[in-house]
């Protein structure tokens, strides 16, 4: 193929240039009669050499001239990076040249050479990363004639998903992509559709005869075997027919071997391989007495399996299959957390599993789990998934880090509730609650403030998180009163009696400035602090609120995050540890704030940062007011410690925003 000359580069990026400039100048509704030009002139320049670095330059003016305007792109906080390989390879001319543009925008915001309101730049790299994670056959060329021709086709997008990988790190793609995964494991989320396809790139670039990586990154093994095979008998991943007639012909110690092995994988990864799901099928009814070995079970999860060994089988005939293995994981974990043992669990379990659903959330479900299986199954794995896990839930790319905040609540400490309102909304359609004498009904409420909400999510949360953001919409709205935050009524109301009464807001609600910050951390350390609070541990959860900032400490957004405990990590620090509903809980808040997911003394889940950092970004929370301890006890210099990395970050300017509202 013929390279266009730098002469022809040059001249491209002069007609960009000129279009672009007309585009910028064009009244408002006349530029989508000039966004043809724009997007023609961009593509002849992306397909030269040097075109996607010549065009990352004019990143921050063809976005604030509005070459995404009316389109997904120009939201780029709720891009999914799964999209784009779908995008480059089906999509029309133009919608390719817009996908080529918004990724070196995202680049450019990456790099900190353009900003958008809502997105940091550690959100963009991820964001890239999962991009290049999932586009692995534009960075590492196949040597066939379908690869060429789709390069042929799509030689721009190749050119700028090049650049990309070389501007934020090429050189060890693969091992940045295992890192990557390994990264987002130790969160142990319950939604591992993209992992599972990262996984699936990274087995093809290792083991493809097609490809020429010489060198397999450490940790890929045990990737790709704990989905494709993990036991000896699928050790070359030979299909679950082929799997499922080996079962028949083994004895109880090569089935032994088979259960053994597919529980390390599954609880060294938190990934489910689909040979998981076929073996403990051929248990219940071969082997039974395996099962709790093909779980991994400790003492505890076997005695919750012996207690409930006929609910369990239960739940397995007809939730675990092949193609929904995932919750095995679930399984495992909620027997290990003696879920079954709470109050109301076991019968509310054996309602679910025969519980009719309503054909919109059949729909709904269909829609995004697939049709192999009927909704009523899916989100029967979804309630096991929840129950093991309820830190794994996400909000996906939806602005309802409340609703998420309260699923995870209920399914830790009141999952009896939880599967209450589950059945109302599966069944009924609608869920209800008490608010200050009123009673709330979903199913009578207008849409939430969260407006549509998206399918990326976990079963229950598809189900249950639509009533839930009409709920608290409403709840907000008959708490809004003058001069005080909605979240001192409405949080507890809606997330329970654990919450506790007494409530303190760092910023006045009517101007957004700064409000007694030094007494409201003072009292933050009188509640929670173990050198300050009497050393008494956190009972209850608590809903608390966090200003959000990026890797500069510039202030991105107020969000929804539970205060679960304070301990001293293996170095003596005390630290907070909290859940985070935000897809990816490790990020960088600035100012020497990283937060952790793994390595000081987190759970699977558990997000962690020291006291002071974490209370330097808090704006809100909630106390027990009968419990609060010495305020003056608090030595004046670690109160001004935290107030000078809060003040110096999210409250540089003492926040001239709007009433904080979370997400």
């Amino acid at each position: 193929m013929n390279r266009p000359s730098s002469n022809h580069l040059q001249t491209s990026i002069e007609r960009f240039s000129s279009a672009l400039e007309k585009f910028e100048h064009s009244p408002s509704f006349t530029k989508r009669k000039h966004i043809g030009r724009v997007l023609d002139t961009a593509e002849r320049v992306l397909r030269c050499d040097g075109g996607p670095a010549a065009m990352y330059h004019f990143a921050d003016r063809f976005d604030r001239a509005g070459v995404f305007a009316e389109t997904d792109w120009d939201h780029p906080d709720r891009l999914q990076a799964s999209l784009v390989p779908i995008t480059l390879s089906c999509g029309q001319a133009w919608t390719i040249t817009l996908e080529c543009l918004s990724q070196l925008r995202l680049l450019a915001i990456s790099q900190g050479q353009t900003t958008r309101l809502g997105l940091s730049a550690e959100q963009a790299v991820n964001y890239l990363r999962k991009v290049l994670a999932l586009s692995l056959d534009h960075i590492f060329e196949r040597q066939t004639e379908a690869a060429r021709l789709e390069r042929t086709q799509s030689v721009a997008a190749g050119r700028v998903l090049l650049f990309v990988a070389e501007t934020i790190g090429y050189d060890d793609l693969l091992g940045q992509l295992v890192e990557e995964i390994w990264r987002l494991l130790y969160q142990r989320p319950i939604n591992v559709a993209p992992i599972r396809t990262m996984v699936t790139k990274l087995a093809a670039y290792c083991y493809d005869d097609q490809h020429e990586t010489t060198a397999i990154p450490i940790g890929a093994d045990r990737l790709i075997s704990a989905l494709y095979s993990p036991t000896t008998a699928s050790r070359e991943d030979p299909g679950t027919e082929v799997y499922t007639e080996r079962l028949m012909q083994m004895d109880e110690i090569s089935l032994q071997n088979e259960a053994n092995s597919a529980a390390r994988a599954m609880h060294d990864t938190g990934l489910v391989s689909p040979y998981h799901g076929v073996l403990l099928r051929h248990l219940l009814t071969q082997a039974p007495n395996l099962i709790a070995s093909a779980l991994g079970l400790s003492a505890t999860g076997i005695d919750s399996y012996l207690t409930y060994r006929q609910l369990v089988h239960a739940l397995i005939d007809k939730a675990v299959h092949p193609e929904t293995c995932q919750c095995l994981y679930g399984l495992a974990s909620l027997l290990e957390r003696a879920v079954l043992h709470y109050p109301g669990v076991a019968s509310s379990l054996w309602r679910q599993i025969n519980l009719p659903l309503t054909h919109a959330v059949q729909q709904r479900i269909g829609n995004a789990c697939g049709l192999e299986h009927s909704a009523d199954v899916h989100l029967l794995g979804g309630v096991i998934s929840v129950l093991g896990q309820p830190l794994g839930v996400g909000q996906g790319d939806n602005a309802t880090c409340q609703a998420a905040r309260a699923l995870s609540l209920w399914a830790y400490s009141d999952p009896d509730y939880l599967l209450q309102l589950l059945a109302w909304a599966g069944r009924d359609d609608g869920v209800l609650m008490e608010f200050h004498g009123h009673q709330l009904s979903s199913a009578f409420l207008k849409e939430g403030a969260a407006g549509t909400i998206g399918i990326d999510l976990d079963p229950v949360s598809m189900v249950l998180v639509p009533h839930l953001d009409r709920v608290y919409a409403e709840m907000t709205r008959l708490a809004t009163r003058a001069g005080e935050d909605p979240h001192i009524y409405v949080n507890p109301e809606f997330h329970g009696w654990r919450v506790g009464r007494g409530f303190s807001i760092a910023v006045n609600v009517e101007t957004g400035k700064l409000k007694a910050y030094n007494a409201f951390i003072r009292r933050f350390y009188a509640c929670y602090h173990p050198s300050y609070n009497g050393n008494v541990p956190i009972i209850h959860p608590q809903p608390v609120g966090v200003a959000v900032t990026d890797s500069m400490a510039r202030f991105v957004g107020w969000h929804a995050v539970t205060l679960l405990r304070v301990a001293l990590d293996k170095t003596g620090q005390p630290r907070v540890y909290f859940y985070n509903p935000n897809n990816d809980s490790g990020q960088n808040w600035g100012n020497g704030v990283t937060v952790s997911t793994h390595g000081r003394g987190e759970f699977y889940g558990e997000s962690s940062l020291p006291v002071d950092e974490f209370a330097s970004r808090l704006y809100l929370f909630h106390y027990d007011p009968l419990e609060v301890w010495d305020e003056s006890a608090i030595p004046g210099n670690v109160i001004d410690n935290v107030t000078k990395l809060g003040r110096e970050s999210w409250a540089m300017s003492k926040i001239s925003v709007a009433v904080p509202t979370s997400d």
